[in-house]
């Protein structure tokens, strides 16, 4: 049974609430090299619609659930790319989660552990759960969901480190200042799973990885 963890109350007017204290650390890795991941999917796009009876004149008459959503070139989005295993000091990454439209956008989105601003640029009463075991203050996955629209759906991803992107619609993502060295580089996405690709990182260099993610 999932636990839900948190539930915030997102009133109307409501222009921002902060999870979890901010807590600042120094920069990040200099000299490092440049990750450019291509993340791709070969199968089709998954989109579920749902009618909408509630809140119309926010929402729309039908929402759509995008699952899976392939871009140009097979291009995935909403693919978290990560090097976990990159060392150096951490530097805070904050995010900011607005529900506009009745969806959480952006849909996908990632942090370091600290804050996150949760934005209600609707004007109507959204009631929010956050899907969390550490409150935002260690590394995982966390799902939002909102009980008032059922079909609301959003991610934040909490990682240990500053080297991570999120994938946009034509499935690429830079990560920067990465420490030179062998390292697993991980692509996570909600439908799909984890895949790895194993690169090298130079000081001052590009590092292209193409990973591929399945069924």
């Amino acid at each position: 049974m999932r636990k839900v963890i948190g539930t915030l109350l997102a009133i109307a007017l409501v222009t921002g609430v902060a999870l979890v204290a901010n807590r600042p650390g120094p920069a990040g890795a200099q000299g490092g090299g440049t990750i450019e991941a291509t993340v791709t999917y070969a199968g089709a796009p998954v989109v579920e619609k749902l009618k909408v009876n509630k809140d119309t004149e926010k929402c729309g008459t039908e929402a759509s659930i995008e699952k899976v959503v392939v871009g140009a070139n097979k291009g995935l989005a909403n693919a978290v790319v990560s090097v976990p295993g990159a060392k150096g000091a951490p530097k805070a990454v904050k995010t900011t989660v607005d529900q506009h439209g009745c969806k959480f956008v952006p849909h996908v989105t990632a942090m370091t552990p600290g804050e996150l601003d949760l934005k209600n640029s609707d004007d109507i009463l959204h009631n929010i759960h956050t899907y969390s075991t550490e409150k935002f203050e260690k590394p995982e996955m966390i799902k939002l969901t909102c009980d008032v629209h059922s079909w609301m759906l959003g991610w934040v991803a909490v990682m240990p480190n500053p080297f991570f992107g999120v994938t946009g619609g034509d499935g690429t993502a830079k990560i920067e200042n990465v420490p030179p060295g062998k390292y697993t580089v991980e692509a996570w996405h909600e439908t799909l799973g984890k895949q790895t690709k194993e690169v090298e990182v130079k000081a001052g260099q590009a590092t292209k990885v193409a990973i591929e993610m399945k069924k």
